[in-house]
């Protein structure tokens, strides 16, 4: 598996996104090209390419990062392997290469949420090293 951290948005990126953010949530709205170039920008995207596939972006992985004053917090967010290609080991290679990204920025530690119902990603984010927090999440919907 190849991961690449993606700075530019081909075509072959949005196709990607348009069959990869479906298979995460159906209720999400597929980013449009301009969405993926920025985040594109603060080079937090990376995509899994399989080389057995001639190439093809099987996966992807958001880096959060961000200053704040006790220091660079990141976050792993919408994790995406496709359907077909799970078991394989994808998502673990994209976790990995974003861990090592978010050491590289300094960050000293990486969170992650995962519903309890998506147990083979809670078995993988273990098996890497998270460990479960006793946390209360807070959220807003601000529409």
């Amino acid at each position: 598996m190849e991961i690449e951290r993606i700075t530019e948005i081909s075509d072959e990126v949005v196709d990607a996104f348009n069959f990869l953010i479906p298979q995460l949530s159906t209720s999400s709205l597929i980013p449009t090209r301009e969405q993926l170039a920025e985040i594109a920008a603060n080079e937090s995207l990376l995509i899994a390419r399989d080389p057995q596939q001639g190439g093809r972006i099987v996966g992807s992985l958001t880096l959060v990062t961000f200053r704040i004053p006790t220091g660079v917090r990141a976050w792993i967010e919408d994790v995406i392997v496709d359907q077909a290609q799970r078991a394989k080991g994808i998502g673990e290679v994209l976790t990995r290469a974003a861990l090592a990204r978010a050491a590289e920025l300094g960050a000293k530690t990486v969170d992650l949420t995962s519903r309890p119902s998506r147990e083979a990603a809670n078995r993988l984010y273990q098996r890497v090293g998270f460990k479960l927090r006793e946390s209360n999440l807070y959220r807003y919907t601000i529409r």
